[in-house]
């Protein structure tokens, strides 16, 4: 396939979604797939650095400035959309590429999928401090834009659950953002290596490790697991937590550290290295969030492929991915964290390494790239059937052939898809014959 992914952040920026999008163009790539990036441009890098990767004239976003805002290129985008024969378009964000993408493939005639990455009722408060954009008003401005496209990819339950919320009426279908188990099973760290970081952090051999590693803001909610640290080291003095990573909130952290005089078990180290981040993981006894905002959290699957079990506060999404107590410790309301973290230590279990293994494929980037494959094949015969059946005559004569249409199709895809292919066959005629009857009754 020719795939073109619509986004308004991609790398050099950093943030959870473009590196999802480098990872699902990664792995698509290695099953034979060429992807096309269709995003702004960017300060540090030259707008025409690689073929694949499409640069549109942007202005930095008035809310964020590190984030950005196509405003020109877009008769540009089309031409280059049509002459590289894109297949389907996967739009990653809500603004202006997004919509971009969603009016060329309507344009191309392709389907469109998107996957909804952000959770913004948490972050309007940023825009004009919430005077413009309410809470109560994203539902209807997501809606408004995903009537528009053919299906909607979630990144956890905890989004498919939220969409329904809303009303959405497109198909939805869960699809966790996998990672690059390489960068975080790291063979090459020792022992030693260990052993070095924690005496650099201050931590004693003896010391239970707690890592809180990511952006630091508000949302992310590392306040209340350091108002939780007075309760856990009555209990248990021999705990130290180590928060790592930068952000807007930091001096409110450091304020609220000295209040409940806990600096001496309280270590913020700053920003850290991508090519450290692994290593810390590997330091930790446990990774710690009391997020509530995220969507998906791949620091917790990152956790995970290190070999760190976590402690986190549950969801729909990590009630699924924390399903054997070596996986971690989940609590939900935020005065049982103290109790969580005692527990967590006193009753975790070594990992099983079979038990792990089986875990590791589940939030690999493989199994991720081969997902959203599935699921571009099941939207693009469903549309190519669609398109070839919409001016017939006998609807109904026509839907008795979907069968053989998947079939012929399949036999032209690589054996190793057949498989797949095959088992959607009943699933996409019972979707074609929706949509046949829904064309019939508005034609009637």
């Amino acid at each position: 396939m020719r795939i073109g992914f619509f986004t308004d952040t991609y790398f050099p920026q950093v943030s959870g979604v473009a590196t999802s999008i480098k990872t699902l163009k990664t792995e698509l790539e290695k099953l034979g797939h060429t992807v096309f990036i269709f995003t702004t441009t960017d300060k540090d890098v030259n707008r025409y650095e690689d073929w694949d990767i499409i640069r549109l004239p942007s202005v930095p976003f008035f809310a964020f400035k590190d984030r950005r805002v196509a405003y020109a290129g877009f008769s540009d985008a089309l031409k280059i959309a049509r002459r590289y024969q894109l297949d389907i378009i996967h739009t990653h964000t809500e603004f202006s590429l997004g919509i971009l993408g969603v009016e060329i493939a309507h344009a191309l005639h392709i389907p469109v999928v998107h996957t909804y990455h952000t959770h913004y009722e948490d972050y309007v408060r940023y825009i004009a401090k919430g005077l413009i954009i309410r809470p109560k008003m994203v539902k209807y401005l997501m809606r408004g834009f995903f009537k528009d496209v053919d299906g909607i990819v979630c990144p956890s339950e905890i989004v498919e659950h939220l969409l329904q919320s809303y009303g959405v009426q497109q198909e939805l279908r869960v699809i966790p953002t996998g990672i690059d188990l390489d960068k975080f099973e790291r063979p090459e760290i020792q022992k030693e290596d260990v052993v070095e970081l924690r005496e650099k952090l201050g931590v004693e051999p003896h010391q239970t490790m707690l890592l809180s590693l990511s952006r630091i803001s508000y949302e992310k909610n590392i306040q209340t697991v350091i108002q939780a640290m007075p309760a856990v080291l009555a209990e248990n003095p021999d705990v130290k937590l180590i928060i790592a990573g930068g952000g807007p909130y930091v001096s409110e952290l450091e304020k609220l550290i000295a209040k409940l005089g806990v600096g001496e078990s309280v270590v913020m180290t700053g920003m850290i290295a991508p090519s450290e981040t692994a290593l810390y993981y590997k330091a930790a006894d446990f990774f710690i969030s009391a997020s509530t905002s995220e969507t998906q959290g791949l620091t917790y699957l990152e956790s995970l492929a290190s070999g760190t079990p976590i402690i986190a506060h549950g969801n729909l999404y990590l009630d699924n991915v924390i399903d054997k107590k070596m996986f971690g410790t989940l609590f939900y309301h935020e005065p049982e964290l103290a109790d969580a973290i005692i527990d967590a230590i006193l009753a975790t279990p070594e990992m099983e390494e079979a038990a792990l293994k089986e875990k590791l494929y589940e939030i690999s980037a493989e199994n991720f790239g081969k997902r959203a494959y599935e699921y571009y094949l099941d939207l693009k015969i469903s549309n190519d059937f669609s398109r070839e059946y919409l001016h017939e005559e006998s609807f109904v004569a026509k839907a008795s052939q979907i069968p053989f249409v998947i079939a012929r199709t399949a036999s032209n895809l690589p054996k190793r898809i057949l498989v797949t292919t095959t088992q959607q066959t009943r699933k996409m005629a019972k979707l074609s014959l929706t949509k046949i009857k829904s064309i019939r009754d508005n034609l009637d």
